[in-house]
């Protein structure tokens, strides 16, 4: 149902860093990024207090680094560290573009963004800042679905928003199957079923327990982000 009003006050926006690179194939690019800033712009002037897991696979996949023999928890404290440069960008981009931001940081580099404590971090979302979570968990071995999962419990998020490259959550691979169908709305337990990819299992189950619904999104689609926000059939909705 579409109402004027947002579905959503409050949201736990799930971006990759892959998402950043847009068709370059490392880094940054600046045309990307102005372009999800202003999506996330639009959301906020709503009134929707936004909250980002930002990834850094555009960077440094700790995930990667492991395949290639390097120590696990090496690899993901330096996956960590590119969440973290991430995370800065976007906070720069977004007040380039008049919007209120701060990074919090699951590391602590306080020279550079503020340690991640869960009551300044609601403060700053009821101020209206948008508030993008940088290095994860902080733990190795998890994933920056987990951390958003995590966070989105912590600062009691209504839904959480995972921004990917295909607009929501299919019957089988569209790319391989033509008569694959897009799920407008699924149950937990028949994503498990149907041994959907939606999160990585722990963000998944974190969820799950907490009946925090997830909706999977294309971020390269215009307009996609507000249209979840106010409830519209965008995406695929995962709920209990």
């Amino acid at each position: 149902m579409t109402t004027n009003a947002p579905a959503y006050s409050r949201i736990l926006l799930k971006l990759s860093g892959e998402a950043l690179m847009g068709s370059d194939s490392y880094g940054i690019n600046d045309e990307v990024l102005s372009r999800i800033v202003a999506e996330i712009g639009e959301v906020s002037r709503l009134g929707v207090q936004i909250g980002v897991v930002i990834g850094g696979g555009n960077i440094f996949r700790g995930m990667a680094g492991a395949a290639s023999g390097m120590d696990r928890a090496t690899a993901d404290y330096m996956g960590m560290l590119a969440t973290v440069m991430n995370a800065m960008a976007l906070a720069d981009a977004m007040r380039r573009c008049g919007l209120s931001a701060r990074v919090q940081s699951a590391l602590r580099i306080d020279q550079a963004v503020e340690p991640y404590i869960r009551g300044r971090a609601i403060h700053h979302l009821e101020a209206g800042r948008v508030l993008v979570f940088a290095a994860g968990t902080g733990n190795p071995f998890f994933t920056t679905d987990t951390a958003a999962a995590l966070r989105g419990a912590e600062i009691g998020a209504q839904i959480v928003l995972k921004a990917t490259k295909v607009d929501g959550v299919y019957s089988a691979d569209p790319k391989k199957d033509p008569s694959a169908r897009r799920f407008a709305r699924i149950g937990f337990d028949e994503a498990i079923g149907r041994n959907l990819a939606v999160l990585d299992a722990t963000a998944f189950a974190l969820c799950r327990d907490q009946n925090l619904p997830i909706n999977v999104f294309s971020i390269f689609k215009p307009g996609a982000l507000r249209r979840v926000v106010m409830g519209e059939d965008e995406g695929t909705l995962v709920h209990s």
